[in-house]
């Protein structure tokens, strides 16, 4: 039960910081997120609620399906033609990575040499939705954009991988190269196949049930998608393949399937877009609830000591031979410019995954004292990770342009159109003004005094009759195709900005969808 309150606080704090990011427009939601996190620990009542950071735990519940999701928000294709960029960048700068930093740390600090590899190792993963924060309100270029996510997608599992290789080295005093090359090539090629062919499974059925006369299917095929990623991520790794790579290969061949079916059963494909996007949204506040939550919890924590400053020393270098190693690895291997290569650097932003590299490290040996540097080092990197570029790339990236005033001018204009048509139809007056309410409600200009007044009327008043609910309905689609014209008026003009004017076609879209659907009868 205690542990279900954690959960449940959990989900809470998420929905709270969505909530709050909305009055700090000018702050990412991961940062308000990480506060909400901060707070939540600072607390007793509450931090008690939550449990320890269980690294297993994390990676299964909100990892695995965040990276299924992003998977899944990626062209195969893309893919496919940057397959050898990505293996540089997940395989090779990842080694390069590690074995430089580890080195280069050890020497600067006095850190062992073996330690000094596993901090190095930890530090390698990177974090998509981290480098959003960072980019929030500007314009990240994108090609850089791209080669940012593909990386985070795949080197979580590189980084595991070298973790445990290192810890290893750090308990048995040599490397074993041959096991390690093996342990890796198995984990990763054995990951894809697995996640493959689980992928290609539940397509089949899927796609198969689409096509049986089942009218309640919707429902259980989303359910299902929703499962997925966590039965790969469990089953792959009980066959000690990467679990990871196993969910992003599912994720990213139900792009291809999604591309060619959407129409298919388009309530489902919709339906199953928003619940996906909503449990995205909600795993990826999680992860920053988290986040800020521990590092909370490390500077409370009396076990973790602070006698020996070294660990401040330990996470700049740690952080900083890093954005060397990409910054060189991008200029002179991958031949591009200097913008480029800065990008890049910077943009390799990490996160939680890193903390959980941290107690992985722990539960295969690390000595107190060891893992107190590790945990201290890591932070340090993890916040200057976040906090640099998110200082540089408001300086030499450009702000995204977002002209709301005119959205909400068109907006206003098409409701008007309407509202007029609909005062000149012969209509009774409630269903009218039921109506009127209605559209005035697509530009929220209605107050909370109007809003409870239609609230207790429609509460007292009997329902309407068939006849009204048919007058209702066609006053509303002749309402919504007035609107439908106007934009298209718009358009054909060709003087707006269009992707205004098609987020406001998708809105009418919806809103006919709604009044079209059964389901959707309240009156």
């Amino acid at each position: 039960m205690h542990e279900l309150s954690g959960w449940l606080l959990l989900i809470f704090a998420s929905i709270a910081a969505s909530i709050l990011a909305q009055f700090f427009p000018k702050i990412s939601e991961n940062y308000v997120s990480m506060a909400v996190g901060a707070i939540i620990a600072s607390i007793p009542f509450f931090n008690d609620m939550i449990p320890e950071f269980e690294p297993e735990v994390f990676m299964i519940t909100i990892i695995a399906p965040l990276l299924f999701f992003e998977g899944q928000a990626m062209n195969l294709n893309r893919v496919g033609h940057k397959l050898k960029t990505i293996l540089g960048i997940v395989v090779i700068l990842v080694v390069i990575s590690t074995v430089v930093t580890g080195f280069a740390l050890s020497y600067i600090t006095g850190i062992g040499l073996s330690l000094a590899l596993v901090m190095a190792a930890i530090s390698t993963p990177t974090d998509a939705t981290a480098t959003e924060s960072v980019s929030e309100g500007l314009q990240l270029p994108k090609s850089e954009k791209n080669m940012l996510k593909m990386e985070a997608l795949f080197n979580d599992a590189s980084g595991i991988i070298l973790l445990n290789a290192t810890v290893l080295f750090l308990l048995r005093g040599e490397i074993d190269y041959s096991s390690t090359i093996i342990n890796f090539l198995f984990a990763a090629i054995g990951g894809a196949l697995f996640g493959a062919i689980v992928a290609f499974i539940a397509i089949f059925f899927r796609q198969a049930l689409i096509r049986l006369p089942f009218d309640n299917a919707v429902n259980a095929q989303i359910m299902l998608a929703v499962a997925l990623p966590f039965i790969i991520y469990v089953l792959a790794e009980e066959i000690h393949v990467s679990g990871i790579i196993a969910v992003v290969c599912a994720g990213l061949l139900h792009n291809s399937e999604a591309q060619r079916s959407r129409f298919s059963d388009m309530q489902q494909f919709y339906l199953g877009n928003n619940i996906f996007s909503l449990v995205q949204e909600l795993l990826n506040n999680a992860v920053f609830l988290i986040l800020g939550l521990n590092f909370v919890r490390i500077v409370m924590d009396e076990d973790v000591t602070f006698s020996s400053w070294i660990w401040i020393t330990a996470g700049i270098v740690l952080y900083a031979l890093n954005l060397l190693v990409r910054y060189l690895y991008v200029l002179l291997i991958m031949k591009r410019g200097h913008r480029s290569a800065l990008i890049f650097s910077l943009g390799g932003v990490h996160g939680a995954v890193t903390l959980a590299l941290v107690f992985m490290a722990a539960s295969l040996g690390l000595s107190s004292n060891q893992f107190n540097l590790v945990i201290m080092s890591e932070s340090v990197m993890i916040i200057l990770s976040m906090l640099v570029p998110s200082i540089v790339f408001w300086f030499i990236l450009p702000k995204e342009e977002h002209d709301t005033g005119e959205k909400k001018k068109y907006r206003q204009e098409m409701i008007n159109r309407a509202i007029s048509e609909v005062e000149h139809m012969y209509l009774p007056e409630k269903v009218k003004q039921s109506v009127i309410y209605d559209l005035r409600d697509q530009n929220s200009e209605t107050s909370l005094r109007q809003f409870w007044q239609q609230w207790f009327y429609v509460s007292r008043r009997p329902a309407f009759s068939k006849v009204e609910r048919s007058l209702e309905q066609q006053a509303l689609l002749w309402s919504f195709y007035i609107e439908r014209e106007y934009l298209a008026e718009l358009l054909e003009a060709g003087e707006v900005d269009s992707t205004d004017l098609y987020d406001l076609y998708n809105e009418v879209a919806l809103a006919e969808a709604m009044v079209l659907d059964p389901k959707n009868s309240f009156h």
